[in-house]
């Protein structure tokens, strides 16, 4: 795939639901990307000690979500490597991968926020672009602060204004888990596969692994 502006969206997708569809295809078409990346991350390390759904199911379950949107592809360069999903290794893996291309990575808000926890924050500004998607009643950064503590910060950040529902994955996942309706948060598709595997009940659930040394560094 030989782009030259191409969005990266790391997350746990556990599940993937219209919120990130809402916001992966404003980036999309604001920032004029060619393709955008959907990664789920193999070991979330800002879920250690969380239950999370294997990742064949959250595979399975973004290709079920972004199959109608020919802007939107799957990578699986998380999943089949081993190691904590860290923002700044998937990266490199990627520049490494698509040769001489722009790298703009989608996150929410509130991660731009905890964004000098991230593991090595210089360098993933040195591999990309960030792209921070508002969330409703979510205040905005102080960009100036972050520009203080990493100089040349603000030059590669864009602050999205994203149409879309308030939703969270974790929301979705205790919905499902009490029974409730996914109808209009989620694709059919998805809840289609979350019923026929009875997700988020038992089945399918795992601890994620406790990554040693260093912060957390993806967004869900």
């Amino acid at each position: 795939m030989d782009v030259s502006r191409l969005g990266v969206f790391g997350g746990t997708f556990d599940p993937p639901h219209y919120g990130h569809l809402a916001a992966a295809e404003e980036a999309g078409e604001v920032l004029g990307l060619e393709r955008v990346l959907f990664l789920p991350t193999g070991e979330p390390p800002h879920k250690q000690g969380e239950s999370i759904s294997s990742v064949a199911h959250r595979v399975r379950m973004v290709e079920l979500a972004i199959a109608d949107n020919p802007r939107f592809a799957l990578s699986r360069v998380d999943v089949d490597r081993p190691g904590p999903s860290y923002t700044v290794d998937t990266l490199a893996l990627l520049q490494a991968a698509h040769g001489p291309t722009e790298l703009y990575f989608i996150c929410g808000m509130d991660m731009l926020a905890s964004f000098r926890a991230w593991h090595q924050p210089e360098r993933v500004l040195a591999e990309c672009q960030l792209v921070a998607v508002t969330r409703p009643g979510y205040p905005d950064v102080d960009l100036a602060a972050l520009e203080r503590a990493l100089p040349g910060a603000r030059a590669r950040i864009h602050l999205l204004r994203a149409p879309g529902v308030d939703v969270s994955s974790t929301e979705l996942a205790e919905r499902a888990a009490a029974g409730r309706s996914l109808r209009y948060l989620t694709p059919p598709a998805v809840i289609a596969y979350i019923h026929d595997h009875d997700l988020y009940r038992t089945e399918g659930r795992a601890v994620a692994p406790s990554p040693p040394g260093d912060l957390p560094a993806r967004p869900d």
